[in-house]
């Protein structure tokens, strides 16, 4: 299910249903994420969850593949150097 890493927020703007801001993930981890603290929090810290405030431009860690990427408006991705992601 497609999980927007800044919330749209209930009946939120259109605006944040853009390609760097959406990735797929499971159900279960997509509401884990909005009821739990702890997953919230370690979303937060691999990049799948993103305060309003942060930039879409900040790398996200795939756990499969063990690599960050940026996650491009184009749908596209680039890997990212994990010494230069913080």
């Amino acid at each position: 299910m497609p999980h927007h890493r800044i919330n749209r927020g209930m009946g939120g703007s259109k605006l944040l249903d853009t390609l760097d801001n959406l990735m797929m993930v499971c159900g279960l981890y997509n509401g884990a994420m909005e009821s739990d603290l702890l997953v919230a929090r370690d979303a937060r810290g691999w990049g799948r969850k993103l305060a309003a405030w942060e930039d879409t431009s900040r790398p996200v860690f795939d756990s499969v593949g063990h690599r960050w990427w940026i996650l491009l408006p184009d749908g596209s991705k680039v890997e990212h150097d994990v010494k230069d992601a913080f």
